[in-house]
C-alpha cells in the first residue's frame, strides 16, 4: 500500500459516508477509490470483495458492520474517508465516527428516500454540528425519482436543501446530470467503468427546469456574501468561483444542504461528488476546531464557552481516540489529531486517565491494510499500535498543555450476554479478557454475577443481538476457553 503524504490542512478533507442500509454506501466508497487510482478493480457487495467490507461476517452478509478507514487523492487534495454501517444494530459506530469528522456525505436512495436510518444518522450528525452534502443515488433502479426523494429531506429531515445537479433521464435511461453551479450537462460515455464523461449543452426538454432551479440556487445561497448579491442584482448572474464560495459558507453553517445525484453502481455522478467534497466540505482549518470537556460532572452543553482547540501543527499535541480494534497483529486505537505533530517514540499524556503513553508503530489505515509512517500532523487520522491503557474516547495530549477534549456519549447498553469459561481453570482468563475487551469500549459494560468462581459469569452488554452475534463469533475465535452459555436479552423500551 502506498502512504499518501501528508498534505497542507487546507487540502485535508476527513469525511464519511453515511446512509440508511443498503442506499450504496459501500458501493460509493469503492467507486471513489476506483476513480482516485487507489484500486485497481471495483469490488461489489454482492460478490464480498470490497475493500471496506473486510470482514468474515461482513462479507457473508453483505453488510457493512464495523467503520473502516481508508484514504486517497483527489485533484491534489487528500481526502480521509470513514466508511460507516447503514444497519441500526451497529450505530455506535457511526456515532463514534462523526464525531471526529470534519464534513460527511449522506446517501440518500432514490426510490425510497430519506429512510429510518437515514434520520438517526442525521440526529447525530446535527450532534456534532458535522456538515453535510446528500447524493440521491439507484437513480437507474425502477421507481426512482429524484424530485420525490428531494421531497423526502424537508418532509422527514425539515432541512433547506439546494439542488446543485438535475437528472438527465431516470431508471434505465438515467444518462448524466445538468449541473446548475455551472450551467451544463455532463454525461457518461459508457465503458470504461465510468471513467469517461463528457461535457455538452443542457438538452432543450430540461432547460426550463434547469433554469428554475438555477434561479432556486442563486437564491438561497448569495444570502451567505452581500458582495455576491449585489453583483447578482446589478448584472443578472455570478461568477462559478463566487458561487462555489457561498454554497461552501452555507454548507459549513448549515443554512443548507447541497443536493447531488447519479447511481454509483453504475458508475455515474460519482466525479462530480468527489468535486463537491473539495469544493464544499470544509477542510480542519475551516471549521473552529474541538472543544475541551466541561468539568466532570458538568453538562457540556450548558457552557457553551469553553476553550477550543484550533487546528494547528505548531500546537502542543491533541488527539482523540475514537475507536480501537484487536487484530492478529495486536491492538489498534485510530485518532484523529486535532492540534500538533507527534511521531514515533514520542511520549504523551492520556488526560482522561491521567497516565503516560509511549507512542509505537503509528500506520496509515486502508481497511484492513495498513502502512507505517512516522508522524502525524494536526488534521490527520492514523491508528497506535501498543498504547496500553488508552480507551475510545479517551484524549491524548502533550504534558505541556494537557487538555481534555469533549467527551464522548454512548447509547445506553440495551443488551445482555452471559458467557462462562469453558474449563474451571479458564475463569482467570476469561476474566482478564473480558476486563480488557471492556475497558478499552467504553459502549460495554460487564457486570459479575455473584456466582461462585467455579460458575463465575461476565455479563457483556451491547447494542444488538447480531452485534453481540459479532464479538462472541470473536470470542470463540481467538478465544478458545471461552464458549457461550446463552443469551439473557433485555430491550429498553425507548423510541
Amino acid at each position: 500500500m502506498e502512504v499518501v503524504v501528508s498534505s497542507s490542512l487546507g487540502r485535508i478533507r476527513n469525511i464519511g459516508i453515511t446512509a440508511h442500509i443498503d442506499a450504496g454506501k459501500t458501493t460509493t466508497t469503492e467507486r471513489i477509490l476506483y476513480y482516485t487510482g487507489v484500486s485497481h478493480k471495483i469490488g461489489e457487495v454482492h460478490d464480498g470483495n470490497t475493500t471496506t467490507d473486510y470482514m468474515d461476517q461482513e462479507r457473508e452478509r453483505g453488510i457493512t458492520i464495523t467503520s473502516a478507514a481508508v484514504t486517497c487523492e483527489w485533484k491534489d487534495h487528500r481526502i480521509n474517508i470513514i466508511d460507516t454501517p447503514g444497519h441500526i444494530d451497529f450505530n455506535i459506530e457511526v456515532n463514534r465516527s462523526l464525531r471526529v469528522l470534519d464534513g460527511a456525505v449522506f446517501i440518500i436512495e432514490g426510490v425510497a428516500g430519506v429512510q429510518p436510518q437515514s434520520e438517526t444518522n442525521w440526529r447525530l450528525a446535527d450532534r456534532y454540528n458535522v456538515p453535510r452534502i446528500i447524493f440521491i443515488n439507484k437513480l437507474d433502479r425502477t421507481g426512482a425519482d429524484f424530485y420525490r426523494a428531494a421531497d423526502t429531506l424537508k418532509e422527514k429531515l425539515d432541512i433547506v436543501f439546494v439542488p446543485l445537479q438535475l437528472p438527465i433521464g431516470i431508471e434505465d435511461t438515467f444518462i448524466g446530470v445538468v449541473d446548475l453551479v455551472e450551467m451544463r450537462a455532463i454525461v457518461w460515455e459508457g465503458g470504461e467503468l465510468g471513467a469517461k464523461f463528457h461535457y455538452e449543452d443542457i438538452p432543450a426538454d430540461l432547460a426550463e427546469s434547469a433554469a428554475k432551479y438555477r434561479e432556486n440556487l442563486l437564491d438561497t445561497v448569495l444570502s451567505q456574501d452581500n458582495a455576491a448579491m449585489e453583483q447578482y442584482f446589478d448584472t443578472g448572474d455570478v461568477d462559478v468561483a463566487t458561487l462555489k464560495k457561498c454554497i461552501k459558507r452555507g454548507t459549513i453553517s448549515g443554512d443548507f444542504r447541497p443536493v447531488l445525484c447519479g447511481t454509483a453502481f453504475k458508475n455515474k455522478g460519482v466525479q462530480p461528488l468527489l468535486d463537491a467534497v473539495i469544493d464544499y466540505l470544509p477542510s480542519p482549518i475551516d471549521v473552529p476546531g474541538i472543544k475541551v470537556a466541561a468539568e466532570e460532572g458538568v453538562e457540556e452543553s450548558i457552557h457553551d464557552d469553553r476553550r477550543v482547540i484550533p487546528a494547528n501543527p505548531d500546537a502542543p499535541f491533541a488527539g482523540l481516540a475514537f475507536k480501537i480494534i484487536n487484530d492478529k497483529y495486536g491492538t489498534l486505537t485510530f485518532v484523529r489529531v486535532y492540534a500538533g505533530t507527534l511521531k514515533s517514540g514520542d511520549t504523551v499524556m492520556n488526560t482522561t486517565k491521567d497516565n503516560k503513553e509511549r507512542i509505537g508503530r503509528m500506520f496509515q489505515m486502508h481497511a484492513d491494510k495498513r502502512a507505517e509512517i512516522k508522524e502525524v500532523h494536526a488534521g490527520d487520522i492514523a491508528a497506535f499500535v501498543g498504547l496500553k491503557d488508552t480507551g475510545t474516547g479517551d484524549t491524548l495530549a502533550a504534558a505541556e498543555d494537557p487538555v481534555i477534549l469533549e467527551r464522548m456519549s454512548f447509547p445506553v447498553p440495551v443488551i445482555d450476554i452471559s458467557v462462562e469459561p469453558k474449563t474451571k481453570d479458564g475463569v482467570e482468563k476469561m476474566t482478564m479478557g473480558l476486563a480488557k475487551r471492556i475497558r478499552r469500549r467504553r459502549q460495554h459494560r460487564r457486570a459479575a454475577s455473584g456466582l461462585s468462581r467455579d460458575h463465575q459469569q461476565g455479563a457483556y452488554r451491547d447494542l444488538h443481538p447480531q452485534e453481540a452475534d459479532r464479538w462472541l463469533g470473536s470470542v470463540r475465535r481467538s478465544e478458545d476457553h471461552l464458549r457461550a452459555a446463552g443469551a439473557q436479552r433485555r430491550r429498553a423500551l425507548r423510541e
